[in-house]
């Protein structure tokens, strides 16, 4: 039976690049797909691309591609990535830039777009989940509206004969089976494949997860040579039956364990997993070793799709103001508990107008909190955390400002001070009709 080997190079927008090289070079893959873009990770995209019409995309695309096409086009490797995030017009047309400046020409690169639907959604009544808020009400807080398109704009750009798609908010899923109906011409209503190539692709998603990297926990779920982790290699059936694998000599392992766990990450209900293309029934699956870092994923199924897409909406929340600061040596811990009592107090006394505070020992109490972390035994040292979250960047100044003074003003022996204030992007969920995120596809060659 005709079988694909789809490998992902990565599973976050800040993931290593050397499995991907590796995959390129050693996989004896059909695609490489680069998984790089979550929930909060676009709405951060649209406030670039905002500042600058041409940015917008993930930072790293030209470093991932200087890297890697060279190998994919000697071998005829296609990629898929969801690195465009906010502009994968623009995203598109760097890959062209670095494919030229690599000396490959000819190289096809479609950039697919139509999951932005901010124009669309805004000043609209579309209830926003949870507390019955629309995403009208949110006025100009309101920074991106990006819904989780399914397969079928990167199912059209591999038709055109694309080597390098380029999207923006696909859901994750959808990268991985795009090239299963392309390649065994699966049809969009065929639920049970459909269903199947979902399953390959939420396994394959987050790359060095399911290798054993997220995995890992010594003593319990000992996991070997994690510092040269391999990612994965999908071999994919026509039917939709899957073994995942990873290039022989890497490190990580592949097992019934690690595939288990990641079948069920971020999954509510197995047997109704929603996405774009599909309803995914992971209920009736069969995950069975069938060697050395070889897993066979058989079963599965799918129900008709919704109708609906899941969009990710983008806000200005708040601000968040942060100090931080470091005592070492006898009396650390209550040099640190006096630096807090000191900073709390300071900020009532001036007033500093929080939403929220926290107030920590990092190492000390910063996690399990005090109740959680009372022991006989005192840190040699520690670092004072305040950060306080405000409606304004000027009260979020003052939170971090009270940190920094405890130098000359708190306990004896402060040092290590750092502090900043960031603008905190929200996201909430809403649901939109799929009619209004339509692909398109853009194509450039090099």
């Amino acid at each position: 039976m005709r079988r694909i080997r789809i490998g992902t190079g990565a599973g976050f927008a800040g993931d290593r690049i050397e499995p991907a090289v590796e995959l390129a070079e050693h996989g004896e893959i059909q695609y490489l797909v680069f998984e790089c873009l979550a929930e909060r990770t676009i709405a951060l995209a649209q406030q670039a691309r905002m500042r600058d019409p041409n940015a917008g995309y993930d930072p790293l695309l030209e470093a991932r591609f200087r890297a890697v096409l060279p190998a994919c086009r000697a071998r005829g490797i296609r990629v898929i990535t969801n690195m465009g995030a906010a502009n994968p017009v623009s995203a598109a047309r760097k890959t062209v830039e670095v494919a030229r400046a690599l000396g490959l020409r000819g190289l096809k690169v479609a950039a697919v777009t139509g999951d932005d639907v901010l124009d669309a959604v805004r000043g609209g009544d579309t209830p926003l989940d949870g507390n019955g808020e629309t995403i009208g009400a949110l006025g100009n807080r309101l920074v991106s509206a990006n819904a989780y398109t399914g397969a079928e704009g990167i199912v059209e750009a591999l038709a055109g004969g694309a080597d390098v798609v380029i999207t923006g908010r696909a859901a994750d899923p959808a990268m991985f089976l795009a090239p299963l109906v392309h390649e065994f011409g699966w049809s969009m209503e065929d639920w049970t494949r459909l269903g199947r190539g979902t399953l390959v692709g939420h396994l394959m998603e987050c790359a060095g997860q399911i290798t054993g990297g997220y995995f890992a926990d010594p003593g319990f779920k000992d996991v070997p040579d994690l510092a040269r982790l391999g990612f994965p290699i999908a071999e994919v059936t026509e039917d939709g039956d899957a073994v995942i694998t990873k290039v022989p000599g890497s490190g990580g392992q592949v097992t019934a364990a690690t595939c288990k766990e990641q079948m069920l990450y971020e999954v509510h209900d197995p047997a109704r997993y929603f996405q774009p293309d599909v309803v995914a029934d992971f209920s009736g699956v069969r995950v069975t070793g069938a060697g050395p870092d070889r897993v066979a994923i058989t079963g599965g199924d799918g129900h008709p799709r919704t109708g609906t897409l899941k969009v990710s909406v983008g806000l200005v929340d708040s601000y968040v103001g942060e100090g931080q600061i470091s005592y070492a040596g006898p009396g650390a811990l209550a040099r640190g508990r006096l630096a807090l009592a000191i900073v709390e107090e300071r900020l009532r006394l001036t007033g500093v107008q929080c939403t929220e505070l926290r107030a920590e020992l990092i190492g000390v109490d910063s996690i399990l909190g005090p109740k959680l972390s009372q022991t006989e035994h005192e840190p040699r040292e520690v670092r004072l955390r305040v950060a306080g979250r405000t409606d304004s960047a000027a009260e979020a100044t003052r939170v971090a400002n009270e940190v920094e003074s405890l130098y000359l003003n708190g306990p004896a022996g402060g040092g290590g001070a750092t502090k900043s204030v960031r603008e905190v992007i929200a996201i909430r969920s809403a649901l939109v009709p799929e009619a209004l995120a339509r692909p398109a596809v853009q194509m450039l060659e090099s």
